[in-house]
C-alpha cells in the first residue's frame, strides 16, 4: 500500500522527522505491506516492544474514537461504549479514515493523530500500553513499524494536543464481578 497521504497531511517520513525533532528515539523496521496482526507477527520479532492493534470507530453522534490495545487483547465493541462514555460504536469507513487521519486501513495508529487537524478523534489507550516500557505502531504506513518508549508516546501526544483516555479494556464493567 503506497504512502499516499493527502498533500496537507504528514506521511511516514514526515512523522519520523517530527519524532526526531521532539527528541524521541524511535526504532523503525521496514517490512512488506501487512493488513492484519497475523501478517505482521513474523516481522515484529526483531522489535522489542509491546505491539498493538488499532481501530478507528465512530459512534451515533459521529464522534470518532481511535482505540489502541495490545495485539492479544479482545476489544468488546458492546462493552466499549460504556467504558469510554459513548453510545453504539461501528467501524469508520475508509474514506473517513483517509480524509481525517491520512492513512489507509492497516496503517491506523496513534501516530496518525498528527494529521487530525480538526481534533475529531478521541484516543483510547488500553492501560497495558501505558504500563509497557516500549510500544510499537505503524508510522502512517503498513510497510513499517516504529517502537518508542511510553514516556515518548506521552510526549508525542502532548505535542499534538492529544490527551488519551486510558482504559483497562479487559476489565469487567462497573457493577459486575
Amino acid at each position: 500500500m503506497p504512502n499516499d497521504a493527502p498533500p496537507d497531511h504528514l506521511n511516514s517520513e514526515g512523522l519520523l522527522e517530527r519524532l526526531s525533532g521532539l527528541g524521541i528515539a524511535a526504532v523503525t523496521i521496514r517490512h512488506p505491506p501487512v493488513h492484519t496482526v497475523e501478517e505482521a507477527l513474523p516481522h515484529w520479532a526483531a522489535l522489542d516492544a509491546l505491539h498493538t492493534k488499532n481501530l478507528l470507530l465512530k459512534d451515533a453522534k459521529d464522534q470518532l474514537w481511535l482505540v489502541a490495545a495490545p495485539t492479544d487483547r479482545a476489544i468488546d465493541l458492546k462493552r466499549l461504549p460504556a467504558q469510554i462514555g459513548s453510545k453504539r460504536l461501528s467501524f469508520a469507513k475508509e474514506d473517513l479514515l483517509f480524509a481525517t487521519l491520512g492513512v489507509r486501513q492497516g496503517a491506523v495508529s496513534p501516530f496518525a493523530l498528527v494529521n487530525d487537524r480538526e481534533r475529531r478523534v478521541r484516543l483510547v489507550l488500553d492501560a497495558a500500553l501505558m504500563a509497557a516500557p516500549r510500544v510499537a505502531f505503524h508510522p502512517l504506513t503498513n510497510t513499517a513499524t516504529t517502537a518508542i518508549g511510553t514516556d515518548d508516546l506521552r510526549r508525542f501526544l502532548a505535542s499534538i494536543g492529544q490527551e488519551p483516555l486510558v482504559v483497562a479494556l479487559d476489565a469487567p464493567p462497573e457493577g459486575t464481578l
